[in-house]
């Protein structure tokens, strides 16, 4: 899919480079925050370009907390650490326990948004880990 057609799909759009988080990710993402900073939760449409995906990490919180992901356009992964890799397309609703190691991205092919939805909790904070290795990658 190229990024023109994406770009279609996406409707909640591709937002502005994550240049905040870059070091946490391999390949380029996009940010468009979907709510005020302050709201919680706290929605944004997180946008990967095909090959693109976050390091390992967990959303650390002592009570509630977590993450949900709402696929909105094109195909990527989910990840639980020790567990098989989950294929993703629009539609797909993906709940992410607080204090889960995981990663979610692009596939090597293809274009990935997802809204993430940070769930309130007690002093949350997210941990982030080491790159998804490229070996494991490019098995999928």
């Amino acid at each position: 899919m190229t990024e023109k057609e994406f770009e279609k799909q996406n409707i909640f759009g591709k937002g502005e480079e994550n240049t905040a988080y870059a070091r946490f990710f391999v390949g380029n993402s996009y940010l468009n925050p979907l709510t005020s900073a302050n709201v919680r939760p706290f929605f944004a449409n997180v946008t990967f370009e095909p090959g693109c995906r976050n390091n390992w990490h967990i959303h650390r919180a002592e009570a509630g907390g977590g993450q949900i992901l709402l696929c909105v356009a094109g195909s990527g992964w989910y990840q639980e650490w020790g567990k098989e890799a989950r294929s993703l397309e629009a539609g797909d609703v993906v709940e992410i326990p607080a204090n889960v190691k995981h990663w979610h991205g692009a596939k090597k092919d293809t274009w990935f948004s997802h809204i993430a939805v940070e769930m309130p909790g007690e002093n949350t904070a997210n941990e982030w880990l080491e790159p998804v290795p490229e070996k494991l990658y490019s098995k999928l």
